[in-house]
């Protein structure tokens, strides 16, 4: 009898000889069976029960990888935000007087159980975003784990190191849907450890994994009312944010929305966080393992489909390897497996949505038709997009400037490490980066330069509870993760945050208007042989006197109405002048020693002391306070020189205690160039104490002293300049206080604003378009 050998297609040998992976499909069974529990028809998770109102529409989650839909989720309205925010606040009342203790071992549970549900959930989130199953388990679950974990032991210390602070109250959390459970998990972990109660809202591509967290919690013991979900579209996040019972809004999604919500609270005094978009570089120097550089490059744009706000998405390659690095990422590229979320062995899945892969393909297109050379692999049909790489374009171009969200690399050359540099921070975000480099002096000054809240050095993308995350400009401001993320959800028990009403402020007349002076008739002395000689005193930035562009000026008057002096009265070209001058000395401000930064302020303060009998004089004069209340103020202002001086050299960063290999670093950054505009009372105290501790920490300031009272704080140019202190890094200006806050606060370089007068000018700060996203 003849026997007949069957072979399989493709055989063993074809295996050994092409390479090639089989599939692995993950089972999807347990997910479905959860689906199916809920007879795929979810409702809102309200005080540990599900809620399923009348009336309400649904929306039909789906699968990207095929367009399967998986269930209905639940539209929510107004009157379900209401609901769900008062059971918070309910909520709060008990868990917020829980011990440390207590809420750690809440926290401690819900990691344990989210540890017995991982599969399911690392299943689930692959089936409602699109991603590989091998990201959301080997990448995603475990973030999730350690950060529980990680804020349970917060929650057990805050007593102990964070004495004297309490819970802000009810949390309105709003996640993205490129990272749905990992993100919730970076903003409730913290915010329950602290003692708040959180009313999540999803994204509106993305609920499962948000809704079965929540079910996970309601098991593990989380008592009813600390965390609570509802679902609905964009707009539901307005109405969470401006609900009168929300104390803080935590965000995570577009620099637009980011805007939306900063605007919509202004002026309500609720706190907020913005985690923002990103255009992150990774440098490329000619002496980096250019292998291993490829793998760093492949994890910083590919990986989730480049649906990553830290997605390093802009190369930049030193030029003489700038040709061998392509040609090394195209045939890594060439080898890319693309396909279902289900198959364990592919590198990139589905895009989250068919509206969001024709944006990327729009940009794609864009540098086409600008001449650029695109190179792309095959991808399936369907929700999918292959791996792109653009070269040939400019820095100025759209793709190279703007945030595409998807799997598409833009690629340039650099000669040397400052225009790299220069590249690197040509951008509006300062979110994430990497350098790549055998040289460590190299890469460290290279990664110290950037200006982005999160640098790595021969890796990208890696991420610890341990070590803070956050980025700056565009990209938003506030930090999750680490002990510096415990700050976003907590407060100074002596601070009132008490939520108003937010005010009706005509934002096109805000500070329209000067009060320059004509000239004064009444409360000069009579004539004589001891007439005073005049004071008018100028502006003072770049290290010098200047006389104010407008060739206005104000008179400053005792109590009693006599004329002291006049002071010129800035306008927005005197404010763009003293940008100028403080933006061209931060750098090297920066690069003083700490050491010379604090004896510079000791020289400062050395200064005063001598002039004290001076200063007292001019506080009696201009404020009418007594002699004894002047000498304090002035005995005050050089205490807290001496203060501040001491932080110039004690404040410098940590090293954090991650999971990651390796050393990570977190280094207390200047931000810049500050605006600072002072309050009336006390003139001299308010002042350096709002100046002392930004240029401690070497950032240099463009100040508005006292409107009233500014003669004080003009003195003190004189000291400045005896005390060694650079041209440019304290810069004054006078006249009036909202006249000069609108430019400088609107001003591109200025990276951040202190505020203290009318709360008409603290709303303008936080709505205005163009520096809504400073720190004001």
């Amino acid at each position: 009898m003849e026997s007949m050998l069957k072979t399989t297609t493709p055989s063993v040998s074809d295996i050994f000889n092409n390479m090639e992976y089989g599939p692995a499909s993950e089972s999807d069974k347990v997910a479905e069976k959860w689906l199916d529990e809920h007879d795929r028809k979810f409702g809102l998770f309200i005080n540990n029960t599900w809620v399923h109102p009348e009336g309400r529409n649904l929306y039909a989650t789906k699968n990207p990888s095929n367009g399967k839909t998986l269930a209905s989720t639940t539209q929510g309205t107004a009157e379900d935000v209401d609901t769900a925010v008062r059971a918070a606040k309910e909520a709060h009342k008990s868990w917020s007087k829980l011990s440390g203790y207590e809420r750690a071992k809440h926290l401690y549970s819900v990691a344990r159980h989210v540890q017995k549900h991982s599969r399911l959930i690392a299943v689930v989130e692959a089936l409602d975003n699109g991603k590989s199953i091998r990201e959301t388990r080997d990448a995603d679950i475990p973030v999730v784990i350690r950060h529980l974990y990680y804020y349970a032991g917060w929650a057990q210390m805050m007593e102990e190191t964070l004495p004297g602070w309490e819970s802000v109250g009810v949390i309105g959390a709003i996640v993205p849907w490129n990272f749905p459970l990992m993100l919730l998990t970076w903003k409730v972990a913290p915010a329950l450890a602290m003692g708040n109660t959180v009313l999540l809202k999803p994204a509106t591509y993305t609920r499962l994994s948000a809704l079965l967290f929540a079910e996970i919690c309601a098991e593990a013991g989380l008592p009813a009312g600390v965390f609570n979900v509802v679902t609905g579209g964009g707009a539901m996040g307005q109405l969470l944010a401006e609900h009168s019972l929300v104390d803080k809004v935590a965000f995570t999604g577009s620099t637009e929305i980011g805007k939306v919500l900063r605007m919509a609270i202004a002026g309500t005094g609720k706190k907020i966080s913005l985690e923002l978009g990103g255009k992150s570089p990774v440098v490329v120097y000619h002496n980096a393992d250019l292998d291993s550089a490829v793998e760093s490059v492949v994890d910083a744009i590919w990986f989730n489909q480049g649906q990553v706000c830290s997605a390093g998405s802009k190369l930049l390659v030193q030029e003489p390897v700038f040709d061998v690095f392509i040609s090394k990422l195209k045939t890594r590229l060439s080898k890319f497996r693309i396909g279902n979320s289900m198959d364990k062995t592919v590198d990139m899945a589905a895009i989250v949505d068919e509206s969001q892969r024709k944006s990327i393909a729009e940009y794609v297109e864009d540098a086409r038709l600008e001449g650029a050379d695109v190179f792309q692999t095959e991808a399936p049909p369907g929700c999918f997009y292959p791996p792109t790489l653009i070269t040939g374009v400019n820095s100025a171009s759209r793709v190279v400037m703007e945030e595409i969200f998807g799997p598409v690399l833009v690629a340039l050359p650099f000669r040397t490490a400052k225009e790299a540099i220069a590249l690197a921070n040509n951008t509006l975000y300062g979110l994430g980066a990497s350098v790549h480099s055998d040289q460590l002096t190299l890469a460290l000054e290279t990664a110290k330069h950037i200006q982005a809240g999160a640098v790595w050095i021969n890796c990208h993308n890696q991420f610890d509870a341990a070590a803070g995350f956050g980025g700056f400009k565009q990209s938003g401001f506030g930090r999750d993760g680490g002990r510096e993320g415990l700050f976003e959800y907590a407060k100074p028990a002596w601070v009132s945050c008490e939520v108003v009403a937010k005010p009706d402020v005509d934002f096109k007349k805000f500070g329209s208007s000067d009060d320059a002076a004509g000239p004064a008739i009444t409360g000069i002395n009579a004539a004589g042989a001891n007439s005073p000689v005049d004071r008018t005193y100028k502006l003072y930035y770049g290290g010098a006197q200047k006389r104010p562009d407008g060739n206005y000026s104000r008179i400053i008057r005792s109590p009693a109405g006599a004329v002291l002096a006049q002071v010129g009265e800035s306008n927005r070209k005197d404010v763009r002048n003293a940008v100028e001058a403080a933006k061209k000395a931060q750098p090297g401000w920066a690069k003083k020693t700490p050491f010379n930064r604090q004896q510079i302020l000791y020289y400062i303060a050395e200064n005063l002391e001598i002039r004290k009998a001076e200063f007292v004089t001019g506080l009696i004069e201009m404020t009418g306070v007594s002699l004894e209340a002047a000498t304090k103020e002035v005995e005050r202002s050089i205490e807290r020189l001496f203060y501040w001086a001491g932080y110039a050299d004690k404040y410098g960063g940590t090293v954090q205690e991650t999971q990651l290999y390796g050393s990570v670093i977190k280094i207390h950054e200047p931000l810049g160039v500050i605006g600072i505009v002072c309050p009336d009372l006390n003139p001299l105290l308010s002042f350096i104490s709002l100046l002392a501790p930004a240029i401690a920490r070497s950032n240099t300031v463009v100040i508005v002293p006292s409107e009233q009272y500014p003669l004080v704080a003009l003195g003190l140019y004189q000291i400045f300049e005896t005390s060694d202190l650079p041209a440019g890094v304290v810069n004054i200006l006078t006249g009036s206080r909202d006249h000069i806050t609108k430019p400088l606060a609107e001003h591109q370089d200025v990276d951040g604003v202190w505020y203290f007068n009318s709360r008409e000018g603290s709303v303008l700060l936080k709505y205005d378009f163009n520096s809504c996203l400073n720190r004001t």
